[in-house]
């Protein structure tokens, strides 16, 4: 067996080991016997004793988790400078000129130079500002999928791009149910989880690195050729970033190529890069006080459009952020319409001197996220607001950073409020159909209620609901008739709906299993209890074990349950018809509302849903099963099989008719 084929089965091994020990020690559930794990397990030894190379998410090591009171600061060995940019390709050929290059993705992330001693991971330094960078060695150990141990025991140093996949992004903020809390874009929520005073944040966060640039290999010679370089360091292990050798002729479709695949690419970019494949010639070039002169930057040619600003809006989230939004006339961007965009925080806003009735100019960040690019006319006119758009009270600016941004600081802020009750209504919370932001809105306004365990007396005004405008007898019913239905529930939906910081449904369903589905154990549980559960850190533990201390919080719980009942999950009581298989859902749906519709069904029946296609996959659900679709081509390049939603429901129809005749 080859070099390569030897790291393909050995990040084969792991994923199979790491699955089948996430459901044995986390779902109380085995995937396969233990002769047949032990049989994997040291073919796995084996396998990193031949290549030396042992990942940070081998089940054959345990990194730990550690948490430090700061990251301490290191000088670079060599200065990190920037990449000269261009976003024109005529001007990359004329750069290439006659020599040969490797056009590569310019990953969007955060840069980390790697420094490894006898075969080990020895230190792990961020960019910083090209001169001076944080430490996070503690973190990069648990980054998904960089080599602990490489087979090269002389000093390696190389530089690569810390990212977290689009894929991931989407699974975290899918937890966030208040909009504004949200992350903006996986480039923030990298470089946050990177620098992490505790690694555990870090590893739940699915960091990858993609090994860009080699800086020294002490004693290795590579033919004069970074493409050497970049293969040599593949059988050492590392994942390198995906690249095209090219020549000047050959680049402008090479661009194309990579540009057509953009908006299927899971991985974070902003670009290309061009690097001149000879080191001799490239280091001949040397370099400006800011650019090396062996490689440059392509960007991306954004879409830009011109509009006219009607206004900025500020959004009130209930974690206090006011979050300032771009109203303007609609334009067509990337084939889409498109008449809003966050600006994030106060400064940006300032920055782009903004004013209603100006001429803005707006795109799509990386074809995906509308941003405003500039202000044409700059009238600055739009002043910060001194009250809270919700509640009225005194508005605070804080600052961290250089980032000003704006809060308010009434604990009994009504935006807070709507928004702690549309999460607590919210599908994977409580489930009360029929009920909007809009109606919780009136409700609150009218005094009908003033906490959750209000909405199960809402009854009481039943004249009043009835005659509101826009309700009516039918709507009415329709929302008792929701209400009661929802009156029983899961413990871990209803652990989730309390808006516990921190505390998202798959957290929840962990921390409830660990103690029995047991309320009153989970009111008492301590902090060191709470951090023995798998997946549940210091910070989960410290916020889950703070919400119960404070006698408030207690006081609603106590009210809720004199209102609901609290039911076994279904999942846990009944055959799990769909056990070991995973789903993947894409394209529009018929029977199901949604895909989390779909979801619920499927992880009730045992199932699981991911996002994205892999060898893994058991089906792919998608009712125009002939497109040309990357995931319905993934899915045949690895003979999975791509059912409609009448072949998924006829099948666990027949799954159903087969337990009930057991």
């Amino acid at each position: 067996m080859q070099n390569m084929d030897k790291q393909k089965r050995i990040r084969e091994l792991v994923e199979i080991l790491n699955k089948a020990g996430r459901t044995y020690y986390q779902e109380d559930r085995e995937i396969m016997s233990n002769l047949e794990y032990d049989g994997l397990y040291d073919e796995l030894l084996e396998l990193e004793k031949e290549t030396g190379i042992v990942l940070a998410d081998s089940p054959s090591v345990n990194v730990g988790y550690e948490a430090v009171t700061e990251l301490p600061k290191e000088n670079h060995e060599v200065p990190m400078l920037s990449l000269d940019k261009t976003k024109d390709v005529g001007v990359l050929a004329e750069f290439l000129g006659s020599q040969r290059g490797l056009l590569s993705w310019k990953l969007d992330g955060l840069t980390i130079v790697l420094t490894y001693r006898d075969g080990t991971l020895y230190k792990a330094v961020t960019r910083g500002n090209g001169q001076i960078g944080e430490v996070i060695t503690n973190n990069a150990r648990v980054f998904k999928n960089i080599p602990l141990s490489i087979p090269f025991k002389g000093e390696l140093i190389l530089r690569g791009e810390a990212v977290i996949k689009y894929s991931d992004f989407n699974r975290i903020n899918e937890k966030i149910d208040d909009v504004g809390a949200r992350f903006k874009n996986p480039r923030n929520l990298c470089s946050g989880s990177v620098r992490q005073l505790n690694n555990q944040i870090t590893a739940e966060r699915n960091v990858n690195f993609y090994a860009f640039y080699l800086v020294r290999a002490e004693g290795e010679g590579f033919h004069n050729s970074c493409m050497e370089q970049f293969e040599w360091m593949k059988r050492q292990g590392f994942s390198v970033v995906e690249y095209k050798e090219v020549t000047a002729e050959t680049l402008p479709d090479t661009v194309s190529a990579f540009a057509s695949s953009i908006l299927e690419h899971d991985i974070p970019s902003d670009g290309l890069v061009l690097l001149i494949d000879d080191i001799s010639y490239g280091q001949s070039l040397g370099a400006t006080a800011k650019f090396p002169r062996n490689s440059m930057a392509l960007k991306w040619v954004d879409e830009l459009r011109t509009t006219r600003l009607k206004h900025i809006e500020w959004s009130p989230s209930r974690t206090g952020l006011i979050n300032p939004i771009a109203v303007f006339e609609p334009v067509e961007l990337e084939g889409t319409t498109v008449t809003r965009a966050s600006l994030h925080n106060i400064s940006i806003l300032e920055a782009l001197a903004l004013g209603e009735g100006d001429e803005i100019e707006v795109y799509k960040a990386n074809m995906i996220i509308p941003q405003v690019a500039e202000n044409l006319t700059r009238s600055g006119s739009v002043r910060i607001p001194r009250e809270c758009p919700a509640c009225g009270h005194e508005t605070v600016i804080r600052e961290t950073g250089e980032v000003r941004t704006l809060y308010c600081p009434n604990e009994d802020c009504p935006a807070k409020m709507i928004k702690s009750l549309a999460h607590f209504v919210s599908r994977n919370a409580m489930n009360i159909e029929g009920i909007s932001e809009e109606t919780l809105d009136k409700f609150l306004e009218k005094g009908f209620i003033k906490e959750y365990a209000d909405l199960f007396r809402i009854e009481r005004y039943e004249d009043e609901i009835v005659e509101m405008k826009g309700f009516g007898r039918k709507s009415y019913d329709n929302l008792v008739s929701s209400l009661e239905k929802a009156r029983k529930t899961t413990l871990p939906r209803f652990i989730y709906s309390l808006g516990i910081p921190n505390i998202g449904l798959a957290n929840a369903k962990m921390i409830c299993r660990e103690f029995g589905d047991d309320l009153d154990r989970l009111r008492k549980a301590t902090r060191e209890e709470l951090m023995l559960v798998e997946g549940v850190g210091e910070v989960i533990a410290d916020t889950f074990a703070s919400w119960f201390e404070d006698p408030e919080n207690i006081r609603m719980v106590d009210e809720l349950l004199d209102v609901i009942e609290i039911t076994q999950d279904k999942s846990t009581g009944t055959a799990l018809l769909l056990e070991n298989k995973t789903f993947v859902i894409t394209g529009s749906l018929n029977h199901f509302e949604n895909r989390d519709e779909a979801r619920d069904k499927i992880e009730s029946m045992g199932g699981k849903v991911t996002g994205s296609v892999t060898k893994n996959t058991d089906y792919l659900i998608n009712n125009d099963t002939q497109s040309q679709s990357s995931k319905n081509k993934k899915a045949k390049e690895l003979g999975i099989p791509i059912i409609s939603e009448k072949d998924f429901l006829a099948m666990i129809d027949a799954a159903e008719e087969v337990d009930e005749s057991k």
